[in-house]
């Protein structure tokens, strides 16, 4: 296949999934050609790492590069801050407590639609208890539009303590919050098989992209998987995301005085790599429906893979952070006054009637968010207890 051809990607029909418009299909036919020409330049073959971050992240084509809507019903998925603003209310009340401790900043990473920094920010200006600067890590330009007409519509009078950055400070002090970040991190993916380990990458063939799996070098990547894999010779494909456990660490290592709160899908490593979990977890999600299939429409659906919160908090004790908790979502989001806030002070609102409202029952329900959801809180110098962990379930790193 020369780099000139477009690469066949599956069909709508295939996979049983709604057809793009023929402008969306025509960009992520760019996209795939840009992979394309990589792949040959390249030597025929990428990890899967170097498609999943150009599927997400290639400048104007990317899906987190380019202007079509991603978050809420509009979009491929909703997110926490998306189905109740009672999400941003609990996380400000811990970012309040923090910020009295150590004064500076909150950085949001990946601040998506805006609506979590809105809604944090609303709450903490109705407690008097604003940053002097709510800094934003965002590296798609068209959702740092979204985010800034958003922002500067609600609170016209504040919008100048709102600064975008293009990479992480050399210094922080105060609260980070990185919700649903570390499952777009790209990822990569290691396939055992009779007993040997290899890396997934990915080919071109006459029908579009594939798989196709190398042999490893000795490399951190290799160790990690054979640390991690459960034992036994029989077939076993997971992912081991260095990359995020990267970020979690530069955090941590710029991390003066504060918390930082990890909050996404995730396990701990031994269910992670579970010996029934032998497929991985990596998915993909396009208008509200989520399948197995990366090459789908390069650009035009998110790829994702779920977090292993042990290997992130190795990653921030390396640099010297400590690790202050882990729990999941549900029993977070309770512990900083769920109940209370929701109730507006009813005594006789149960946790049994705050699940029979839909929008928390989605937040907090097993069945929901609540329990595959967790949360993971890291930092340097905090004293007494943290608001969302004090009365949490502690689970097992």
């Amino acid at each position: 296949m020369s780099v000139a051809e477009a690469p066949t990607m599956p069909s709508s029909a295939d996979t049983g999934l709604p057809p793009p418009p023929p402008e969306a299909a025509a960009h992520s036919s760019e996209l795939a050609e840009r992979i394309a020409e990589r792949i040959t330049r390249e030597g025929d073959w990428i990890p899967f790492s170097r498609y999943m971050e150009m599927a997400l992240y290639e400048p104007r084509l990317g899906y987190y590069s380019a202007g079509a809507r991603k978050f809420g019903e509009a979009g491929d998925f909703v997110t926490a801050p998306e189905i109740s603003n009672v999400f941003a209310k609990c996380l400000a009340l811990q970012a309040r407590q923090v910020l009295e401790a150590t004064g500076g900043d909150i950085l949001e990473l990946g601040p998506g639609s805006g609506v979590l920094a809105a809604d944090m920010f609303e709450e903490l200006l109705a407690h008097k208890a604003i940053p002097e600067r709510y800094l934003l890590l965002e590296v798609s330009p068209d959702l740092r539009e979204r985010q800034r007409k958003l922002l500067a519509y609600r609170f016209p009078e504040h919008i100048g303590r709102f600064v975008w950055l293009d990479a992480l400070p050399e210094r922080i002090r105060g609260f980070v919050i990185a919700n649903e970040v570390l499952d777009v991190v790209p990822c990569s993916l290691v396939h055992r098989t009779r007993g040997q380990l290899l890396e997934r990458g990915v080919i071109l063939t006459d029908s579009g992209f594939a798989w196709d799996d190398q042999r490893m070098p000795d490399d951190a990547l290799r160790r990690r998987a054979e640390a991690a894999f459960p034992p036994g010779d029989y077939s076993y494909l997971s992912e081991i995301n260095l990359a995020a456990e990267g970020l979690v660490r530069t955090v941590a290592a710029a991390m003066d005085h504060g918390l930082a709160l990890f909050i996404d899908y995730g396990f701990p490593e031994r269910e992670f790599y579970h010996p029934q979990r032998f497929m991985g977890t990596l998915r993909c999600h396009y208008r509200h429906r989520f399948h197995g299939d990366p090459f789908f429409l390069p650009g035009l659906q998110d790829i994702t893979a779920h977090v292993d919160f042990s290997a992130m908090a190795r990653a921030a004790e390396s640099a010297d952070a400590e690790v202050y908790g882990f729990t999941t979502q549900a029993y977070f989001l309770i512990s900083c006054g769920l109940a209370v806030m929701v109730s507006a002070g009813d005594p006789g609102m149960t946790l049994s009637r705050l699940k029979g409202t839909s929008a928390v029952q989605r937040l907090i329900n097993p069945s929901e968010m609540g329990e595959l959801f967790k949360v993971l809180g890291v930092g340097k110098g905090m004293d007494g207890p943290l608001l969302g962990f004090q009365s949490a379930r502690h689970l097992q790193l």
